[in-house]
């Protein structure tokens, strides 16, 4: 049985390490490169680096800050944020990073996907897709923008709506429909994040898990809003997640790797242990 993964995530801004909610209100939370040492000693599965501010500056990534945290980690370091093009790919891969994670670029150019996979393997690439709720029948007044593709589009009165540039433009694309596209591109992963639930420390939004993670056959990681262990236990049964993305329950002390890990195997779940 393949185990479930835990995944620390460090969203990066101006060099350091921050965590927000919902996608603002961001605080420091260290350097990145201490901060991914401490969590491959830690027994971490994986990393998560994005710089959450990258495409929306237009700027690409910090090459040198990612060089840094992969001579930190002996684990599957994934990097994103202002990727845009094959050559960015590339960049980051020789920088160290073992998978690139694409999200604005891959809703503006989808070939992107296919290109990437062709050329790195469908094992280096991952969407990631920022999702929020939308309920037009709230009695809210909602800005739905018109997808660019009609087959992408929200066709009922709720559901999940994919956003980018840091979760700052709507794209009035369905988030569901975008993750099996994604697939069927190429992707061999895929990073989903409810901005609802991020940094709410609240659980994550277990139905748009399960719903992504049961309309496509590759790997999906659940984050935004893990606040305690049960949350990471819903989120990878009840979410039919593969891994979980957390931030803030690490970075602030609240609950260990090893913690986490020994909750799980308890409760049943396959994980690979951490060392004495």
């Amino acid at each position: 049985m393949l185990t479930k993964r835990i995944i620390p995530c460090l969203d990066v801004d101006a060099g350091r390490v921050v965590k927000g909610t919902s996608f603002v209100n961001l605080r420091d939370a260290g350097d990145p490169a201490e901060l991914a040492a401490f969590y491959d000693r830690e027994g971490g599965d994986e990393l998560v680096f994005l710089d959450i501010t990258a495409s929306a500056d237009s700027r690409n990534t910090m090459v040198d800050v990612v060089q840094r945290v992969s001579e930190q980690v002996f684990i599957p370091l994934t990097v994103g944020g202002g990727i845009r093009t094959l050559e960015d790919m590339r960049r980051m891969l020789n920088a160290g990073a073992d998978k690139v994670s694409i999200n604005t670029a891959a809703i503006n150019n989808s070939d992107i996907i296919g290109e990437g996979a062709a050329q790195f393997g469908s094992q280096c690439i991952v969407v990631a897709i920022d999702a929020k709720r939308v309920n037009r029948n709230s009695g809210k007044d909602e800005y739905i923008p018109t997808a660019a593709d009609p087959s992408l589009a929200l066709d009922d009165d709720s559901g999940w709506e994919v956003y980018t540039h840091g979760g700052r433009n709507p794209t009035g694309i369905d988030a569901v429909k975008w993750a099996v596209q994604a697939v069927a591109r190429g992707s061999g992963e895929i990073l989903l994040t409810s901005m609802d639930a991020d940094g709410q420390l609240a659980g994550y939004d277990l139905e748009l898990t399960a719903a992504i993670s049961g309309a496509v056959p590759v790997p999906v990681i659940a984050s935004g809003g893990a606040g305690n262990l049960e949350h990471l236990y819903d989120a990878l049964d009840r979410g039919r997640a593969d891994a979980v993305l957390a931030a803030s329950i690490f970075h602030y002390g609240a609950y260990s790797i090893a913690e986490a890990k020994e909750y799980l195997g308890a409760r049943g779940v396959p994980v690979r242990p951490t060392l004495a």
